[in-house]
C-alpha cells in the first residue's frame, strides 16, 4: 500500500503539505480533489519520485510499476501505432534483445525471449494498442500516420494511450478527459472501470470522478483529507461538516469576544488580574476554527440581453462543408429565445461543423439561412485562447471592451472569474490554460450575447469554475448551443439535444444514458457490417403481439411497486428538505434545543438511509424490467 506519514512538501516559497498523512490500499480508484495550486500534481509527482518530501515518510511498494501520462509528445516521424507501443520500454527491450539473438544465431536466447514476449503479452500488443487507439477516436489509417500529424489534442491521446498499454500496479491519471469528446470520454470511462489495479484520479469532469472512484482524498488546508465514497458523496458530507464548523466557528467567536472583554477591562486591575490571565492565557489556547465558506471564488452571471429577437437564426434545407466537401445536408433548425441545446455525436460527425457555422466562420453551400440583424453572438472555442493579447493585463483586455466604464467596476467583474488584485493587472502570458480559459469567457458574457455557442467550453477549466458555469448558464435568457463532454454541464444546461450523425442533424429522443446505449449500439452495427446484409425475413406480427402482451402482463406489478416507491422518495425528499431548512436555523444549535437538535438529526439519518434504500430497490426493479424488455426484443428480432 502507499503510505505518506506526518508529510510536509514545500515548492519555492509555498507549503503545499504540512503533517499531512494518507494510506491507499492495493485495488482501491482513489479521486484527488482540490482547489488549484494545493498541491494535487505535486502529489503525483512525488509518488513517480519527481520530487521528494521536505519531512515525513512516503514508502510505496518495491517492485511495483507505476503507469502515468506524459505531459509532453514531441513531433515523431514514427506512426501512431508504433508511438504507442513505445510505451511498454520492457516489450522493446526484449524485440531488441531477440532481434541481436537473431542476428547472432544464439538458439537459447532465442527461446528465452520468446516465453518472456508470451508472458507480458507481446504476441498481442499490436491488436491491444490498435484496440486502445480505436476507443480513444484515431480511424484505423490514421493509425499508420507519424506523430508529427497530429495536433496538440490528439497528441495527448496518444500519450494516454501509451500510459494505458503499460501493465501496471499503478496507474495516475491527471485530466485524462481534456481533449476528449463525450463519446470517447464513454470508452475511457469503462476502460478505467475495469483496470485491476491501484488508481489516482485527478479531473475536474465530477460525473467522471463519480463512475469510477470510490474514494475521495481532498487536498485543503495542507492536509490530505480522505473521504469515503463518490465525489458526489464527498460533497454532501463535507456541506454538512461546513455547517457544524461553522456552527462552532461563531460560538468561538462570541467566547472568544467575551474573554477578550473580560481581559481588555480587568488586566490592569489587581484584583482581577489573576482571573484575566487565566482568561488570555485560555485565549491563547483556544483552537483557532476557519469559518465554514464557499470554495469557489468564481462568480459568473449574464445580464439580459439588450434584444431578444424571434427567431434568431432560420435555417432550411441548409448544407455545409468546406470546398467542394459537404460535411452536414439538409439541416433544419430554427434558434429561438430560450432554446438549449446540447450537440451530440461521434468524432467527425460535425458539431464542430455546426458550430462555425452559426459562428460566421463558415458560409452554407446551399439552402436557406437567415440571421436576425439583432443578433448578437457569443462564440467560445479553444481555439479562441490563441487571440488573446498576450502581452496585455485583462483589465486591458477588458477596457478595449468597455472604455467608457469605470476602472473599479471593470475589476470587480473580473474579480469574480479569480482576477483578482495584482492578477488582474498582469500580463497574460504566463498564464495556464484554465486561467485563460476564464479570461475568453469574462470577455463573452461581457458583451451580453443572445446566442451563445459553447464548443468544449470546460476544457481546463476546474470544478469551482465548471459548477460557476453551469450555475450562470441557468439564467441565460438567449439560445444556447453546447458541445461538451462534461455530462453535468450537459444535464443542468440543455433542455433538448440533437443528434449530428451521417452527415444530418436531428432531434434525439432521449437523454445522456440514451445516448450512451446509442453509442454501443452503433458500434455493435459497426462490427457487425463488414459488408454483409443484414436482410430478415418478415417478422411474424403474430408472434411478436403475444410477446408483447405477456410483457406487459409480467411488467405490471413491477412497475406498480416502483410507482409506490415513487411516491415515497418524493415524501422522504420533501421531508429532508423540511429538515435542512431547520438546520440552517442557528437558533437549533442553543443548549435549549439540544433534544430538538437531537431528534431532527435522528430524523435525517433515518430518511437518509430509507430513501437510499428505496432508490437501491427502484434500481434493482429496472434492471429486472430492462432485462425482461430486452429478452422480448432479442426474441422479437
Amino acid at each position: 500500500m502507499i503510505t505518506i506519514t506526518q508529510a510536509q512538501l514545500i515548492r519555492g516559497s509555498k507549503t503545499l503539505l504540512d503533517e499531512a498523512s494518507l494510506t491507499i490500499y492495493p485495488g482501491h480508484k482513489v479521486g484527488l480533489v482540490g482547489a488549484n495550486g494545493t498541491g494535487k500534481s505535486s502529489l503525483l509527482a512525488l509518488i513517480l519520485g519527481h520530487l521528494s518530501l521536505d519531512k515525513g515518510e512516503f514508502s510505496l511498494p518495491s517492485g511495483w510499476q507505476i503507469a502515468s501520462v506524459a505531459q509532453e509528445t514531441p513531433a515523431l516521424d514514427v506512426s501512431a501505432l508504433e508511438y504507442v507501443i513505445d510505451g511498454d520500454k520492457e516489450y522493446r527491450q526484449l524485440e531488441q534483445a531477440l532481434h541481436q539473438a537473431q542476428q547472432d544465431n544464439d538458439g537459447n536466447a532465442i527461446a528465452l525471449l520468446h516465453g518472456k514476449l508470451d508472458a507480458i503479452g507481446g504476441y498481442t500488443i499490436q491488436s491491444r494498442a490498435a484496440s486502445l487507439l480505436a476507443g480513444l477516436g484515431f480511424a484505423e489509417a490514421d493509425q499508420q500516420n507519424p506523430v508529427k500529424s497530429f495536433s496538440g489534442g490528439w497528441r495527448m491521446r496518444l500519450n494516454l494511450a501509451q500510459a494505458l498499454l503499460c501493465r501496471s500496479d499503478l496507474l495516475l491519471l491527471d485530466e485524462p478527459t481534456n481533449h476528449l469528446d463525450l463519446d470517447t470520454m464513454y470508452w475511457l470511462e469503462g476502460w478505467i472501470k475495469s483496470y485491476q489495479g491501484t488508481l489516482i484520479l485527478i479531473s475536474h469532469d465530477r460525473d467522471f470522478i463519480d463512475a469510477i472512484v470510490d474514494e475521495i482524498v481532498h487536498v485543503e488546508h495542507h492536509k490530505l483529507n480522505y473521504y469515503k465514497g463518490n465525489y458526489s458523496a464527498f460533497e454532501r458530507i463535507r456541506a454538512e461538516r461546513m455547517a457544524q464548523q461553522q456552527v462552532a466557528y461563531e460560538r468561538q467567536q462570541k467566547e472568544r469576544s467575551h474573554m477578550q472583554s473580560f481581559v481588555d477591562r480587568f488586566r490592569y486591575k489587581a484584583s482581577k488580574a489573576k482571573q484575566a490571565q487565566s482568561r488570555l492565557k485560555a485565549l491563547e489556547r483556544m483552537t483557532e476554527l476557519l469559518p465554514s465558506k464557499a470554495d469557489s471564488p468564481f462568480y459568473m452571471e449574464f445580464k439580459a440581453p439588450d434584444a431578444l429577437p424571434n427567431p434568431l437564426v432560420k435555417m432550411e434545407q441548409v448544407s455545409v462543408g468546406y470546398g467542394d466537401k459537404v460535411i452536414l445536408n439538409h439541416v433544419h433548425l430554427n434558434l429561438v429565445p430560450g432554446a438549449r441545446i446540447g450537440l451530440l455525436g461521434r468524432n467527425g460527425a460535425g458539431k464542430s461543423t455546426l458550430i462555425k457555422l452559426l459562428s460566421g466562420q463558415l458560409q452554407p453551400l446551399s439552402g436557406i439561412y437567415e440571421t436576425n440583424p439583432g443578433l448578437n453572438i457569443g462564440y467560445f472555442a479553444q481555439h479562441q485562447l490563441e487571440f488573446l493579447r498576450l502581452d496585455d493585463s485583462p483589465l486591458q483586455h477588458l477596457m478595449r471592451l468597455a472604455p467608457n466604464h469605470r476602472e473599479q467596476e471593470l475589476r470587480d467583474f473580473l474579480g469574480g472569474y479569480g482576477f483578482n488584485g495584482d492578477m488582474a493587472l498582469s500580463p497574460v502570458r504566463p498564464f495556464s490554460g484554465g486561467e485563460k480559459a476564464r479570461l475568453v469567457l469574462a470577455l463573452l458574457v461581457w458583451q451580453r450575447p443572445n446566442l451563445l455557442l459553447l464548443d468544449e467550453p470546460t476544457n481546463h477549466l476546474d470544478l469551482e469554475m465548471r459548477h460557476a458555469l453551469t450555475m450562470a448558464l441557468q439564467s441565460f435568457e438567449g439560445a444556447m448551443i453546447i458541445v461538451s463532454h462534461d455530462r453535468h454541464l450537459l444535464r443542468l444546461s440543455c433542455s433538448d439535444y440533437y443528434l449530428v450523425d451521417q452527415g444530418e442533424v436531428r432531434s434525439f429522443d432521449g437523454d445522456l444514458d440514451d445516448y450512451h446505449q446509442w453509442l454501443l449500439d452503433a458500434a455493435k452495427s459497426d462490427n457487425h457490417s463488414d459488408g454483409v446484409s443484414d436482410a430478415s425475413p418478415a417478422q411474424d406480427k403474430k408472434l411478436q403481439k403475444r410477446l408483447e402482451a405477456e410483457l406487459r402482463q409480467k411488467l405490471s406489478p413491477l412497475k406498480k411497486v416502483q410507482a409506490k416507491l415513487e411516491k415515497q422518495q418524493q415524501e422522504c425528499s420533501e421531508r429532508l428538505s423540511e429538515l435542512e431548512n431547520m438546520l440552517a436555523d442557528t437558533s437549533l444549535y442553543d443548549a435549549d434545543n439540544k433534544a430538538k437538535l437531537t431528534a431532527v438529526l435522528s430524523e435525517r439519518t433515518e430518511l437518509t438511509q430509507a430513501l437510499e434504500e428505496s432508490e437501491m430497490e427502484w434500481l434493482e426493479l429496472q434492471e429486472q424490467i430492462e432485462a425482461m424488455e430486452q429478452s422480448v426484443t432479442a426474441q422479437i428480432t
